[in-house]
């Protein structure tokens, strides 16, 4: 299984805007199921907008992102990218 840790950038964390983003795209990954967790957490599914804001992923938190399967690898750095950009004002 493919990992990558990130740093949340959001000033606002996982909540909202920065949330539907990540959900978007993880969803957009299908066959893949991507994953998240903050620390020893639970993992949710990083396309569910409820699972990222149940998290309490706030900014400088440290997530896990996971997926397995072909093209993992490349989804997972498309999406740490995304967790790492501090995009508030889109």
């Amino acid at each position: 299984m493919a990992e990558r840790r990130v740093t949340v950038a959001s000033v606002v964390g996982l909540h909202a805007r920065p949330a539907a983003r990540l959900a978007k795209a993880a969803a957009a990954a299908k066959p893949l199921t991507v994953t998240i967790r903050k620390g020893d957490g639970p993992e949710v599914a990083a396309a569910s907008v409820l699972g990222l804001m149940t998290l309490g992923a706030m900014h400088g938190d440290e997530v896990v992102l996971a997926a397995e399967g072909e093209g993992a690898e490349a989804v997972l750095d498309d999406l740490a990218a995304l967790v790492a950009a501090q995009a508030d004002h889109e």
